[in-house]
């Protein structure tokens, strides 16, 4: 066999009583604690709003990005719920994307009523905090299994022993380990562009348009469910019938943050035209 790496890490990281507690919930609540203390720190120096106002977006954005990420997941496997409606509120199944968007939307939402909020520069100040804290939660899903590559012969490919949720003793590609150095790269470029740009909330965009790629193409490296495909006039489309839920909400979101990211830097604008 030519896969050379073997994860034989118990998901259960400890139990108390009757409770488990997995890896894959300790490297969330790690990742959770990563993007605040990035915007602790990062509030010191900039001076943007005071910490009761970060203390209050915190307490409005984190349950807003647990409920659209599990809310998300329920949208795209309605199947599992079915007849274990309980399993909605447990910690499984949380989608990225949905932690992004939905933490997204309850800040928005703060600053349409907190002045000392100011949503678009908040989140440039928490965009490199946030894909490192994504790399960070990726951690948990490498251990737990969960969101695991096509079979592949490759040797980089990895072979889970104790997992409940990827195939045991098939060797997969390790989409979360591509993930992890991905979101650590993008976290460096992010840093790097930090001040770069005139309009305040570029950044943020820089980073949905970055990850939003990845995640388009990277998903065509795992299983899955096609999103469309109890959409019969649309399951006929060969390019749409085979797209994950996270790569159709990439699409739409490179289709909004490019041209955004295009206007606000004036790169379409022409010159002015010589006198005659």
């Amino acid at each position: 066999m030519n896969s050379v790496f073997y994860i034989r890490i118990n998901p259960v990281a400890f139990r108390l009583g009757s409770i488990s507690i997995s890896w894959y919930e300790l490297m969330i609540a790690l990742a959770v604690v990563t993007v605040l203390a990035w915007l602790v720190w990062q509030n010191r120096r900039a001076r943007l709003m005071s910490r009761r106002t970060i203390l209050i977006g915190a307490l409005i954005a984190i349950p807003a990005g647990i409920v659209f990420s599990k809310l998300l997941h329920v949208a795209d496997q309605p199947g599992l719920y079915v007849g274990h409606w309980g399993d909605i509120i447990s910690a499984e199944g949380l989608t990225i994307w949905g932690a992004v968007l939905g933490a997204t939307l309850g800040a928005w939402i703060y600053s349409r009523v907190s002045r000392g909020f100011q949503f678009a520069s908040v989140m440039d100040l928490l965009a490199p905090g946030a894909i490192l804290a994504q790399a960070v939660g990726r951690v948990g899903c490498t251990i737990n299994g969960c969101c695991y590559g096509m079979p592949s012969n490759s040797p980089i490919a990895v072979i889970y022993t104790r997992t409940p949720y990827a195939p045991l003793g098939t060797p997969v590609l390790p989409v979360t380990v591509f993930e992890i150095i991905y979101n650590l790269c993008i976290f460096g470029v992010l840093l790097l562009l930090r001040g770069r740009f005139k309009k305040p909330g570029t950044l943020a965009l820089v980073y949905f348009a970055f990850y939003a790629a990845w995640r388009f193409g990277s998903d065509f490296l795992r299983g899955g469910t096609a999103f469309f495909q109890n959409i019969h006039f649309l399951t006929g489309v060969p390019f749409l019938s085979q797209l994950h839920q996270a790569q159709v909400i990439a699409l739409i979101i490179l289709l909004i943050t490019v041209p955004l990211i295009v206007y606000q830097n004036g790169w379409l604008r022409r010159a002015p035209a010589a006198e005659t």
